[in-house]
């Protein structure tokens, strides 16, 4: 699998990969072993991914990296796009949220984009697709599956996410790459 370091900030690392002959948790094991490893500074053999045990039902395990047997206290968290998929990691107290989808999406996804988003009809399909993948990094990153788009509000900057309901903020970064669009909202206290 072809792998590239994406530029994200500072204490967060993410790795964007693409293989059409793998699956999508196969793609997700290795980004996060490659990116634990050389923040450990180990050996890609010694990193062990797998996913965390359910803790009750419905509940959406996350995926763990163990060197030595011991669990390394990194939040990893994922997403994919056809036979793309971006890992990022960070230390485990940074809520994390990640969004990936083509740079040109289709048609029907754009429609999808515009019933829901806050923007007004007729803005360009760039500033929609922008401002669509901040909303959902903000959703990820929230972590609460029934926070609908919605209800996600983003500044005019483009640089800071929130659900009303809380207290926290997510800074945005934009770690968009090739035919890829990749924001990244982390955790960060309101202002």
């Amino acid at each position: 699998m072809e792998t590239v370091l994406l530029n994200a900030p500072d204490g967060i690392s993410a790795r964007l990969g693409s293989d059409a002959h793998a699956e999508d948790h196969d793609r997700k094991r290795q980004l996060a072993r490659e990116i634990v490893a050389a923040r450990l500074h180990v050996r890609e053999d010694d990193v062990r991914v797998e996913r965390e045990s359910p803790a009750q039902f419905g509940y959406h395990t996350r995926l763990v990296a163990r060197v030595a047997g011991a669990v390394v206290p990194l939040a990893i968290t994922s997403a994919a796009a056809g036979s793309s998929t971006v890992v990022v990691v960070a230390d485990s107290v940074v809520p994390l949220g990640i969004d990936l989808r083509s740079a040109r999406p289709a048609a029907d996804e754009l429609e999808q984009m515009r019933q829901h988003s806050h923007l007004f009809p007729g803005v360009s399909r760039d500033a929609l697709l922008t401002h669509w993948t901040r909303v959902q990094a903000v959703r990820h990153a929230d972590g609460r599956a029934r926070i609908r788009p919605e209800e996600v509000m983003i500044d005019p900057a483009l640089v800071r996410g929130w659900v009303p309901d809380r207290r926290v903020h997510y800074q945005l970064a934009d770690l968009s790459h090739g035919s890829w669009t990749v924001t990244l909202a982390y955790g960060a206290l309101p202002v």
